[in-house]
């Protein structure tokens, strides 16, 4: 299915994040409130922060277009459909796929926010001005190094609050605590240095550098790798503390940065007209020579596929002519298409 506009979300624990993609510019502090889905906190913090909140609407569109890219070839492929709540009734249950929506959000609204600092978008943060001197390689600190510490303490504040507001004694808050970090800290742990050499016909006599976030299809890379080696956990109480502990006592204790998730996921095959976000595999696309989760065995569930013949047109012989254009011929084929019964 494809990408659509946003629904207003009526279930309690629907991803308020993504319905902000749905909604224009956010310019005062009445289009706050007119933002359904927020708990009064979020609201309150929109009202200060309202400046702000267009790059956290960006990266709740970031989030939707990184996880329908991650899982394009799966049974749950992150459809969204204006009859139904933003990724349906998935993201309700405490399975690694709601793991990976909650981390790939938070990511994302760090992300959007750091880069509209760096941007000078905001008035509230710029460039991260900590960063300056000489390193201890020998380069000068220069240019603009992204502000990451100001986009991860937004996301904090805005994204954790609707779970602390729980007073975090849930499981499932816990849980989406927990993955909100590890979303935070695939970007954290993988800001990379970039450099510009100067001196005379490009020579590197001064190198100047600045710290970057790396690209989102990056961080989108390194969660749904997160999201492969999920562990799963239960509540167990230490002291007075709550905390969540590896389901299998043979498992080794998760880290910050691996995703948890509470229960397994439904495998996903058929469409559920009561739960919504169940679409079924039915009329998937599927892959016939690929042993993979996208082949049509596994892809369809073993309910076989069927295959028909459609022209494609591509461009094809491309030719450079000086000066400056592409001149390509437009190319027909007959390509074979196997869909899931």
């Amino acid at each position: 299915v494809s990408p659509s506009s946003m629904c207003i979300c009526k279930m309690k624990y629907c991803l308020y994040l993504a319905k902000l993609s749905s909604v224009g510019s956010i310019r005062d502090e009445e289009t706050c409130e007119r933002l359904r889905g927020l708990i009064q906190r979020q609201v309150q913090i929109c009202k200060r922060s309202v400046e702000v909140m267009d790059a956290v609407r960006r990266g709740a569109q970031l989030a939707i277009d990184e996880c329908q890219f991650q899982f394009r070839n799966r049974r749950w492929n992150c459809s969204t459909l204006e009859s139904m709540p933003v990724f349906g009734k998935v993201v309700t249950q405490g399975t690694r796929e709601a793991a990976f929506v909650y981390a790939i959000s938070a990511a994302s609204v760090a992300f959007a926010v750091t880069r509209a600092c760096s941007s000078g978008e905001l008035e509230k943060c710029g460039c991260d001005h900590n960063v300056h001197g000489v390193s201890p390689e020998g380069f000068q600190w220069s240019g603009c190094s992204d502000n990451i510490a100001y986009g991860v303490a937004f996301s904090q504040s805005f994204v954790d609050v609707r779970e602390r507001s729980k007073g975090q004694s849930s499981s499932r808050a816990l849980m989406n605590l927990h993955n909100n970090e590890a979303g935070r800290k695939a970007i954290l742990s993988h800001m990379r240095v970039e450099c510009k050499c100067h001196g005379v016909s490009g020579s590197c006599e001064v190198k100047t550098c600045w710290k970057a976030m790396p690209p989102f299809r990056k961080v989108g890379n390194i969660i749904k790798e997160k999201f492969d080696g999920a562990t799963e956990v239960e509540q167990r109480k230490v002291g007075t503390t709550k905390i969540l502990v590896p389901r299998n006592s043979q498992f080794k204790p998760h880290t910050d940065e691996d995703l948890v998730y509470l229960e397994p996921s439904p495998d996903f095959c058929d469409y559920d007209p009561r739960t919504p976000g169940m679409l079924g595999t039915v009329g998937r696309q599927c892959n016939r020579t690929s042993k993979a989760i996208d082949g049509c065995e596994l892809m369809c569930c073993g309910r076989g596929f069927q295959t028909q013949e459609v022209e494609v047109v591509d461009r094809c012989s491309c030719k450079f002519h000086w000066c400056c254009y592409v001149k390509c011929k437009q190319c027909r084929k007959m390509v074979e298409i196997h869909t899931c019964r």
